[in-house]
């Protein structure tokens, strides 16, 4: 019998960082992320994927990484492929593998800074780090790793440090748009788990794209796991917006083709997603999308809504393409 998440997480402290006794974990903030689904997928990994039958991962969204950091610590993985649309988070996380020693030493000025002034001082300094990030933004090289790039990662960890909610969100025009969160002794750095994730990503691939392109890199020894910009439940819980263009019910349909094509690779593939059902028990969408294919639903917190009371405990899907 497999152990739960628990179990596996102790592993990993005594397994991978012995001398500092933590693991790698996810380094931005990020809204629906799955820390808190991981004991669910750990009951429904494929059995291929302990064994080192399946050595490759890929993942099209991969957002603040909690799946790929779980995973990439747990099994015998030869090669990742981590994707995303989102220009920023791509080259936070080719940061974070090429040079994480310059990104940690601007990101302690960051915090030596932010801990001198009061909060005033700090909600100003939040508010000049912001407007220079997206003033920027026009005509950026976002394919290359030099000072300047490293300059915008230890901004974009900053902001996403430091902001309301710890939030990532872009506006339509791709500039960040939260405003200032007021917490009293954030961490910017994080200097210990920056380090892990760096070497945890040595083997990885990294493409700022369409999910479309993770095809290429799929064959019969891949485990694939989707975590796209969830369905939004009503007009008051969507956030979609984590770049600059969002992810539509045409997208949801390009995205179920994607997945049929890579179970003909062979491939073994597990999706999430919110429960249309939630608000409405008729609502078929992803169950017809996904009918030929195994669907469970599990309850997760969810927080990010308008309404206040409409936060807590929703089911969300997890969708696989096999049954061991």
């Amino acid at each position: 019998m497999r152990p739960d998440s628990r179990t596996l997480i102790q592993w990993m402290r005594k397994k991978r960082s012995l001398e500092e006794n933590i693991y790698g974990r996810p380094f931005f903030k990020w809204a629906g992320g799955k820390n808190q689904l991981l004991s669910e997928f750990d009951e429904r990994l494929p059995e291929d994927l302990r064994s080192g039958v399946l050595d490759r991962y890929v993942e099209p969204f991969v957002g603040g990484g909690a799946v790929f950091f779980f995973i990439i610590q747990l099994f015998p993985i030869k090669e990742a492929i981590l994707c995303d649309v989102n220009k920023e988070l791509i080259l936070t996380y080719r940061v974070v593998k090429v040079d994480a020693e310059s990104l940690i030493c601007r990101l302690k000025s960051f915090q030596e800074e932010y801990d001198s002034l009061d909060e005033q001082g700090r909600q100003e300094m939040f508010y000049r780090v912001r407007d220079a990030l997206n003033e920027k933004k026009t005509g950026f090289e976002y394919n290359i790793i030099n000072d300047t790039t490293i300059e915008r990662a230890a901004e974009l960890l900053f902001l996403n440090k430091t902001c309301f909610n710890g939030l990532f969100r872009l506006n339509s025009k791709g500039g960040f748009n939260v405003p200032f969160g007021r917490y009293k002794n954030p961490d910017v750095v994080h200097e210990a788990n920056l380090r892990i994730a760096s070497k945890l990503l040595t083997n990885t691939k990294i493409i700022q794209g369409d999910f479309s392109e993770c095809l290429q890199n799929i064959n019969d020894k891949t485990f694939v796991y989707i975590d796209p910009p969830y369905k939004p439940l009503n007009k008051s819980s969507g956030f979609t917006s984590y770049s600059e263009d969002c992810f539509r019910d045409e997208d949801q349909v390009r995205l179920s083709d994607f997945f049929v094509q890579a179970d003909r690779i062979g491939a073994k593939v597990m999706l999430s997603n919110s429960d249309p059902k939630n608000e409405d028990p008729e609502d078929e969408f992803f169950d017809e999308l996904y009918k030929q294919f195994r669907i469970e639903r599990v309850m997760a917190k969810r927080i990010i809504n308008s309404v206040a009371e409409k936060r807590g405990a929703i089911r969300e899907l997890i969708i696989m393409n096999y049954s061991d």
